[in-house]
C-alpha cells in the first residue's frame, strides 16, 4: 500500500477515491471500501483513500474532541490488510480548514485523477461543511467522475458507528465493540520504560504510553497481546490513570503477560481486549493493590480456560 502526504500525487494513474476519518475502520468502514474495491475493479482503477490527521475535531474544539478509537498507525495497518492501493495523508491546519469545498473537490478531480468517488451518505466537508454528496456529484459531472454515496450499514437495525463504538467502550460492553468493528478491540504502541511499581510488586508490566491524553475504555481487561515479532501472549491489563500510586497521572496501559520474562522495550505490541474484569479503584496502599491484582490474574486465568478459544 502506498501511503503519500496531501492531495498530491507523483502519477497520474486513475483512482477510486474514497474520503472520511475512518475512525476505528469499522464494518461500515470496511463495507464502504468493499464497495471502491469493486467498482474500482469494475473501471480499473486504483483504489484510494484519502483522510485527515489530526481529526478535524481535534483541531477545532481539542477539549471536546471524542477519544481516538484508533491512531494513524493503526488505521493504515487496517487499511493495508483491507487491500487498499493507496493513502493520502492530508495534515489538518489552518490552510484545509479555510479551504472552500469547491477548492477541495477541484484538487481532487485534477490532482488525483479521481474518476470515480464512493463516499457515506453523511460526509461533509470544505469550509465551514459546505461540501456534501450534491456539490461532488455536480462538480464530478463536469469532470466526468462517478460519484455514489453508501447508505450506513445497520446491525440488528442499529446504525454502525464511529460513536457507536465508542460508547460500547464507554460502557465496557466489549462483546457490542467486537461486533461492531469485526474484531476485537486494540491499542497499539511501544513498549516504553516505566516507574517500575509492577516489578517491586511482583507482577511486571509493558507500558504503553498514550499520544492523546484520552483512551475510549478504561478499567481492568483480560487481554492477548501481539509482539512484534509474531509471538502472541495472553495477560491482564490496566488502563487508566494509576490514582494508587499517582497523582494527576497521565493515562498509560499497563500489560502483564503470563509467564513471561522476556525484555521487550522498544517493541511494538498490539493489544486485544478481550474481556472487561472491573473498573479502575484507588487502593489504600500497594498491599492492597497487590492482592487486587493477584485476583484479577486468577480471574483472567479462568476466563481464557472457559471462554478464550
Amino acid at each position: 500500500m502506498q501511503i503519500l502526504r496531501g492531495l498530491t500525487s507523483p502519477d497520474k494513474q486513475p483512482l477510486a477515491l474514497t474520503i472520511g476519518n475512518f475512525d476505528g475502520v469499522h464494518l461500515g468502514h470496511q463495507a464502504l471500501l468493499e464497495q471502491l474495491q469493486l467498482a474500482a475493479r469494475e473501471r480499473e482503477l486504483v483504489t484510494a483513500a484519502i483522510v485527515f490527521e489530526p481529526h478535524p475535531r481535534e483541531f477545532f474544539t481539542p477539549d471536546q474532541a471524542p477519544a481516538r478509537l484508533t491512531n494513524l498507525r493503526e488505521k493504515l495497518e487496517c487499511f493495508s490488510a483491507l487491500g487498499l492501493g493507496r493513502v493520502h495523508v492530508c495534515r489538518f491546519d489552518e490552510k484545509l480548514a479555510h479551504t472552500s469545498a469547491a477548492d477541495f473537490i477541484d484538487a481532487l478531480y485534477k490532482n488525483l485523477s479521481a474518476k470515480h468517488v464512493l463516499i457515506g451518505d453523511d460526509f461533509r466537508f470544505g469550509n465551514a461543511r459546505g461540501g456534501d454528496f450534491a456539490l461532488l456529484e455536480k462538480m464530478g459531472q463536469q469532470q466526468g467522475v462517478t460519484v455514489k454515496s453508501m447508505s450506513s450499514v445497520l446491525q440488528d437495525g442499529v446504525r454502525i458507528s464511529s460513536t457507536g463504538v465508542r460508547m460500547a467502550l464507554n460502557e465496557g460492553n466489549l462483546h457490542l465493540a467486537r461486533r461492531y468493528l469485526g474484531r476485537p478491540y486494540s491499542i497499539s504502541g511501544h513498549v516504553e520504560h516505566g516507574k517500575k511499581v509492577g516489578h517491586k510488586l511482583g507482577y511486571p508490566t509493558a507500558n504503553i504510553q498514550f499520544k492523546h491524553n484520552r483512551a475510549p475504555l478504561s478499567g481492568v481487561f483480560v487481554v492477548r497481546v501481539h509482539i512484534e515479532g509474531g509471538a502472541v501472549h495472553e495477560g491482564v491489563a490496566s488502563l487508566g490513570v494509576r490514582p494508587t500510586v499517582e497523582l494527576n497521572g497521565k493515562p498509560v496501559l499497563e500489560v502483564h503477560l503470563f509467564d513471561f520474562a522476556q525484555q521487550i522495550y522498544g517493541k511494538h505490541l498490539r493489544v486485544d481486549f478481550l474481556h472487561k474484569l472491573r473498573d479502575e479503584m484507588k487502593f489504600s496502599g500497594l498491599e492492597s493493590l497487590t492482592q487486587q491484582i493477584a485476583r484479577d490474574v486468577e480471574h483472567a486465568k479462568e476466563w481464557f480456560i472457559k471462554d478464550g478459544n
